[in-house]
């Protein structure tokens, strides 16, 4: 076996990977990371979803008055 001509192709195959991370790292500073960005904070609730809160909590309070049982004692 060749040792140089082994480390030649090392060495090309590394120029050629440093060729394609270049580009790529290029292409993040360009384009931004990629990656999706979170949002913050609190989930939106639809209008549908807000009625339902709205219902099952008007229902717990209700049974709350029932009970005799207060938030504030």
């Amino acid at each position: 076996m060749d040792l140089q001509k082994a480390i030649r192709e090392l060495y090309d195959e590394k120029e050629r990977i440093d060729g394609v991370i270049a580009s790529l790292e290029q292409h993040l500073r360009t384009n931004g990371s990629g990656a999706p960005k979170r949002k913050r904070g609190r989930k939106s609730m639809g209008p549908l979803e807000r009625l339902e809160v709205s219902e099952r909590m008007r229902g717990y309070w209700a049974a709350r008055r029932m009970d005799g049982t207060s938030p504030i004692s």
